[in-house]
């Protein structure tokens, strides 16, 4: 059933910065403001009877991120047995509904995603995902993803963000994102990951060689990751390097097509189809919690 809006909507404000959240559809962050201002997209008309497909807002990407196959089979994955099994590209976190906890001085919004029937014939481990965002103040935002492994198997995963940032299509000549050191690659036709090249420093947000790419984080990242929109009169920062978070595998850019008014920066644990390949593959053992962090910071270039 889509969504009514003003049942199941959320909305945390600090001053001049407001977020709105649909538990119920993914645990998904639908947008962001800051004095008054789109920082993270999302469209007019969402269709609500399929939240996961709707091109906005942080979708969040559990237990795997990207496109897994097994024999050219898109969504499915082998265990250590052999067995083949179903889950979704992107996992199902984006499709199932969170329990929602609001925090108690209002500055933020924690959702919790359990192993469930609904989980357990793709992705057979207890668990407990947890997505938590905090305004730490009006221009910056906090979140944190929090893994624990509540059953008796070990258990693999690899999560990830998606955000939508707003950006005027017109502009992306003229923005820029700004990285630390990376080794870029993307996903080849047949599922494999490409060969590693030198990332750059910065790229304009036009060029074709980082369209769907993974900028692999080449260590502990000596710099946030920067998107400077000049036509925006606005800074993005976002802080990969917060105190007691596991380490960030890579940032993926993407956006859908050239008149989308958004472009997608995506930190995320691992590459797409880890399973297998075992790039960015975290593995939890029984009882074990994880704790992944960022920090996004939003200013103006004068």
């Amino acid at each position: 059933m889509p969504l009514s809006p003003q049942q199941d909507i959320l909305e945390i404000a600090q001053d001049a910065s407001v977020l709105r959240f649909a538990p119920l559809a993914g645990g998904r962050l639908m947008s962001w403001t800051v004095d008054g201002e789109a920082v993270i997209h999302w469209p007019e008309h969402a269709d609500w009877s399929q939240p996961a497909r709707i091109r906005g807002g942080n979708p969040l990407l559990f237990p795997f991120l990207g496109r897994h196959r097994v024999d050219g089979k898109i969504g499915y994955w082998r265990d250590a047995e052999g067995t083949v099994r179903e889950l979704p590209m992107h996992g199902f976190a984006r499709d199932l509904p969170f329990e929602a906890h609001a925090d108690v001085h209002g500055a933020g919004l924690r959702m919790v995603l359990a192993d469930s029937a609904a989980t357990r014939g793709g992705y057979p481990f207890g668990f407990r995902f947890e997505a938590a965002y905090t305004l730490v103040d009006a221009h910056t935002l906090e979140v944190t993803f929090t893994t624990s492994n509540t059953g008796d198997a070990r258990l693999p995963y690899y999560a990830g963000h998606h955000f939508y940032f707003t950006l005027p299509h017109a502009q992306r000549g003229e923005t820029s994102l700004e990285l630390p050191r990376t080794q870029r690659c993307h996903q080849q036709d047949d599922g494999s990951i490409s060969a590693f090249e030198p990332g750059k420093a910065r790229y304009t947000l036009d060029e074709a060689r980082i369209l769907d790419r993974f900028h692999c984080l080449d260590g502990a990242p000596d710099q946030p990751v920067r998107l400077v929109a000049p036509g925006l009169n606005r800074v993005v920062t976002i802080d990969l390097q917060r105190p007691g978070s596991v380490p960030w595998y890579a940032v993926t850019t993407w956006t859908e097509a050239a008149d989308s008014d958004f472009y997608c920066i995506e930190p995320w644990l691992g590459l797409p189809d880890a399973i297998h390949n075992g790039m960015g593959l975290r593995w939890l053992e029984p009882g074990q919690t994880e704790v992944a962090t960022l920090r996004i910071s939003v200013g103006k270039l004068r």
